[in-house]
């Protein structure tokens, strides 16, 4: 089963999230957060924090990525690991594999006239906000480094 990853990430007083406008299919032309494939023989921390520097030019040294969910998809035999975190500073970020942008929070994520996932990205949001005290304070007890 292919493995993916998707990568949550917040600048650091949680008020903007990180978005790419995509490039190619699938969604191409609409918004998403920043990820990729995970490879044989890598754990997905390792291919997280891999593909955040591929993808955004941020290391592991400007924030901590929290495993916040999972999601398997039978059918077409792979699953998605999703990862939050918020910059310890603020960062400029660089790319070229999708147009990369800082998107407000009072955005409708669940347009999927917009954003990528079907409906995905409003879900994963909803679910940060449910513990986003925890990041915003450090107060989280797991921790992917």
């Amino acid at each position: 089963m292919q493995g993916y990853n998707v990568l949550m990430i917040y600048n650091k007083d949680m008020s903007q999230l990180l978005m790419c406008e995509r490039l190619k299919n699938p969604y191409k032309g609409l918004s998403n957060f920043v990820g990729g494939k995970i490879e044989v023989g890598e754990k997905g921390i390792e291919a997280a924090y891999r593909e955040l520097f591929e993808e955004t030019g941020i290391s592991k040294d400007n924030m901590t990525l929290y495993h916040l969910m999972d999601f398997t998809y039978h059918l077409q035999d792979c699953y998605v690991e999703v990862y939050v975190g918020r910059l310890n500073q603020e960062i400029r970020v660089v790319g070229d594999e999708n147009v990369l942008y800082w998107s407000d929070l009072d955005k409708d994520f669940f347009d999927k006239s917009l954003y990528a996932g079907e409906g995905n990205i409003g879900h994963m949001i909803e679910q940060v906000n449910m513990v986003k005290d925890k990041i915003l304070t450090g107060s989280i007890t797991q921790s992917c480094k």
